[in-house]
């Protein structure tokens, strides 16, 4: 699908000397990823996201807990990174210093050729023990049935229970993790929104920071969101339709 750009938008990341990739469930989606709430299907959809995704139900029953992060995350390994991703990635490569910075859990990034996407909200892909270091912790792959219930691992260190390592309600955003976010998007030329609604704090705080610290904020979304008086420019338009146009019009 041909994508039509202001070609403005092309000189202003062309002239770029480091970006920011910003990035929400809409970028994973197009992979056929689905947002947790979308995710309670099958056997989960009788709970709610919030009876699921919170350290006092990991408490509670950690076997149900883990057994739906673990169902998740086989799902994920079974998506592709799309388009998006690919373009993201292309646009580290052309722009050294860029940053990636998402609020998605997958490894799409990761497995697109992003380097070292800064996960605001965790990963997947990144258990850590409930012990006091509370320390990432290596687990075996699994393939839970759907609605399938699945002690957790012990960590192989101290011997504490392994927990997903995403951030759950209640909890704060990974310290380093939100330090990273600000000080790129405070030193970036340009800050790329993709696919996020710009409404889930503290992360929507981080394209506002970037116009703050005078950046071009540029949003690509095919629909309108509270980011757009944000945004010097608005692409209407998906992940995977306008990035690669945007990269193609760039080189």
């Amino acid at each position: 699908m041909e994508t039509d750009l202001p070609s403005a938008v092309a000189t202003i990341l062309r002239r770029a000397g480091r970006v920011v990739v910003f990035t929400g469930a809409g970028m994973s989606a197009e992979s056929g990823v689905p947002t947790f709430r979308d995710d309670l299907t099958g056997l989960w959809a009788r709970f709610d996201a919030e009876q699921l995704a919170t350290p006092e139900a990991f408490h509670a029953d950690p076997d149900l807990v883990w057994g739906w992060y673990e169902w998740r995350r086989a799902r994920v390994r079974q998506a592709e990174p799309n388009p998006g991703h690919l373009a993201t990635a292309e646009i580290e490569t052309l722009i050294p210093g860029s940053v990636v910075i998402t609020q998605n859990v997958d490894d799409l990034h990761e497995r697109a050729g992003s380097r070292a996407p800064v996960h605001l909200h965790g990963s997947l892909f990144a258990p850590r023990c409930i012990g006091a270091g509370a320390h990432p912790a290596d687990v075996p792959d699994t393939d839970p049935e759907e609605g399938g219930r699945l002690p957790p691992p012990r960590c192989a260190r101290c011997g504490a229970l392994v927990r997903p390592g995403v951030v759950w309600f209640g909890e704060q955003l990974p310290a380093a993790a939100l330090d990273a976010a600000i000080e790129a998007a405070s030193t970036c030329d340009v800050l790329l929104t993709v696919g996020t609604s710009g409404v889930v704090y503290p992360a929507a705080e981080i394209p506002r920071i970037a116009r703050r610290c005078g950046a071009t904020v540029i949003q690509v979304n095919p629909e309108p969101t509270p980011l757009d008086r944000v945004c010097a420019v608005n692409l209407r338009g998906t992940a995977a339709q306008v990035l690669p146009a945007l990269v193609e019009a760039a080189r």
